[in-house]
């Protein structure tokens, strides 16, 4: 029986040879927060980061996990610390 599946805010940066838009218009799940000029953050499931690290689509960069991301969220906002909302 396996665990519930894990997301990260990640950082992603298409490999050399790849653009941004490449990156993009893959038939990923990925929710883009942020676009860079080289680069999104994005909350992606771990085994999407594993695919793109496997088939070298993209540098990945994990920032933090969706969990660690809302507490620090929370207490920045001084709001006691709960569960992440799905």
């Amino acid at each position: 029986m396996s665990g519930p599946e894990s997301f990260w805010v990640a950082r992603l940066k298409p490999r050399a040879g790849r653009t941004l838009d490449d990156l993009l218009n893959m038939p990923l799940s990925l929710d883009v927060w942020q676009r860079e000029p080289d680069a999104v953050i994005a909350l992606v499931a771990e085994p999407t980061l594993q695919e793109l690290e496997r088939r070298q689509l993209a540098h990945v960069e994990r920032l933090s996990t969706k969990e660690e991301y809302h507490r620090r969220a929370q207490a920045a906002a001084g709001q006691p610390p709960g569960p992440a909302k799905e």
